[in-house]
């Protein structure tokens, strides 16, 4: 049995354990799906304290809690990198020992008495929360309780790891993959101290920005307005302010960040040191191009497009800029000589390939995103374009309309069924987490003609339910789920899957969904169900489509237009 591979049954009989009752699943319980379980659960539960609990309201308050106002959400970053890092190269790095583990783990049961501890201690974590943030308590009575507080907090993460996975099979996984919890400690705690004194560096990345900007505006127009102390800059028509935020810093730090890792996934073929010379080059060029964005931005306003300017161009161009850097390291990195150990097949080189897999799965869902992030950049206030997205992606698909002929299409009842269970969760969490949000029709929409906008809403829906499902599916469940089984995923049938592949998919899934990124992973989740339920595509797009008719109808009848902006 690949202990990478989940599967419904053992193909060998397990030790007995003495004392301890094995669970019965439909697949087998083990290491990763508990670690999944437990990042589910700790997910929920920051998710309700960081919508009920605002650090602002610390400001008062010294010690632990100061520590928590400055800290608390680094400390909540560095926590989730450290698990998710500890964890992701245990499995890849330490297959053997990591699966071992995961057998011995499926003879445990759930230990119900330290679960209750945890719910017990979670009701005392949150009574001490509403105290101490809703400033019911005195100066010196804060400072006494903080302590209580914060082992509250700490025992009842305790609590909810050991009944899942007991603390000797705990310790057992952090002595076999050695030293990996050193490095994954040192690695989040340097990344969380870098980014919170990053912020000290915006100020004089901001003034070489503003430098470069208004060098670069004097090549096109003339009567420069720049005010460097309040970092304004731009014409008599049309001025920005350069806020710290817009320094390029981030960009930097991102590009920075695509070429570490690019460089290690990659580091067989390339030649070192010389490709290391590609992370300055990044820097720079990303750097570079942030100023171009910020002239852009002034010109387009100056010549009379403000709203595009401000409105699309502004939010977007960042990330056509990045697309733009990411995508000419990649082809450098794999295709100049000096760079590259061996040279790479002539026909992959030219791009004659006949068939390239991972392209065919990829294709239809990139150019959702990039017709999408060039429509916004041109678009006002509303974006009008929006049936390119629609366009782009099914000119994409009927295209490779062949190479998808071998999948399973076929659904049945279960699909659906899913689609409506996704429809109902995500409308109790939007419900939950934007209780007040705006759900009028954009003034765009109301004040434009009829035909026009019936045409931009029958795109939208068409969209959401025919071109959106098959795209995402094809690319989250199809690819990427299985990708982590084996390169040659298309060797694979559709039930084939590894935990981590769910759990990654599932995650990437949600994050595109902004604020409603939890409920984005729970839905990725019970698609990849939908698929590996019987190995059709056909079920995940059902379901998926579904959903988004549902969601359609529910924003064009109940008028809860936030859905869909």
């Amino acid at each position: 049995m690949d202990p990478n591979i989940a599967s419904a049954e053992l193909t060998q009989p397990l030790p007995p354990n003495r004392g301890q009752t094995r669970l019965s699943f439909g697949w087998s319980f083990g290491l990763p799906q508990r670690l999944l379980v437990l990042a589910i659960l700790f997910a929920v539960e920051v998710l309700i304290l960081s919508v009920w609990l605002d650090n602002a309201t610390l400001a008062s308050i010294g010690g632990i809690m100061g520590f928590v106002r400055l800290w608390g959400a680094w400390t909540v970053r560095g926590i989730v990198g450290f698990g998710v890092i500890f964890v992701t190269f245990a499995y890849l790095k330490n297959g053997t020992a990591f699966a071992g583990i995961s057998r011995q783990v499926e003879l445990v049961a759930f230990g119900r008495s330290l679960l209750a501890a945890h719910v017990l201690t979670m009701g005392a974590f949150a009574a001490l929360s509403w105290a101490l943030y809703g400033n019911h308590l005195s100066a010196s009575s804060a400072r006494l309780s903080a302590p209580l507080w914060l082992v509250t907090g700490l025992s009842a993460m305790a609590f909810a790891a050991f009944s899942l996975i007991p603390l000797t099979l705990w310790l057992r996984l952090v002595r076999e993959t050695g030293s990996l919890w050193a490095g994954a400690l040192a690695a989040v705690v340097s990344a969380c101290v870098v980014g919170f004194y990053s912020r000290s560096l915006w100020v004089p990345t901001t003034r070489l920005t503003f430098g470069l900007a208004k060098a670069f505006l004097s090549l096109f127009v003339s009567g420069i307005v720049a005010d460097p102390v309040h970092r304004m800059l731009g014409t008599p028509k049309f001025s920005v302010e350069i806020a710290p935020e817009c320094s390029g810093f981030e960009g930097a730090g991102l590009i920075l960040a695509f070429g570490v890792l690019w460089l290690w996934l990659f580091r067989r073929t390339c030649r070192f040191p010389q490709a290391l010379i590609l992370l300055p080059v990044g820097v720079v060029t990303i750097f570079g191009l942030n100023a171009v964005r910020i002239t852009g931005l002034i010109l387009i306003g100056n010549a009379g497009a403000q709203q595009v300017a401000l409105e699309g161009f502004h939010s977007q161009a960042g990330w056509i800029a990045f697309n733009a850097v990411a995508l000419g390291f990649s082809v450098a990195a794999r295709r100049v000589p000096w760079l590259i150990t061996t040279k790479q097949p002539a026909a992959s080189v030219a791009g004659g390939s006949s068939h390239n897999p991972t392209a065919t799965y990829l294709l239809p869902f990139l150019s959702i995103l990039y017709a999408g992030t060039v429509t916004t950049a041109v678009s006002g206030d509303f974006e009008w374009l929006y049936p390119i997205r629609f366009l782009a992606a099914a000119g994409v698909l009927w295209i490779l309309r062949k190479r998808y002929r071998a999948l399973d299409w076929k659904f049945g009842w279960f699909g659906p069924a899913i689609g409506v269970l996704v429809f109902a969760m995500w409308i109790a969490i939007d419900s939950f987490l934007n209780p007040t949000a705006g759900n009028a029709m954009p003034h765009a929409l109301t004040d434009s003609s009829l035909p026009l906008r019936l045409t931009w809403i029958v795109f939208r829906a068409l969209s959401a339910i025919v071109t959106v499902p098959i795209a995402e599916e094809l690319a989250f469940r199809a690819f990427l789920i299985r990708r982590f089984v084996s390169r040659d995923f298309e060797a694979l049938p559709l039930h084939a899957f590894s935990w981590l592949g769910i759990g990654v998919s599932s995650l990437a899934f949600g994050l595109l969904h902004g604020s409603l990124w939890f409920a984005g992973v729970l839905a990725g989740l019970l698609y990849a169900w939908a698929m590996l339920r019987r190995g059709r595509i056909g079920e995940a797009v059902i379901a998926h489509s579904t959903t988004n008719a549902l969601l359609a109808s529910y924003v064009l009848i109940f008028q809860k237009w936030h859905l869909w902006f």
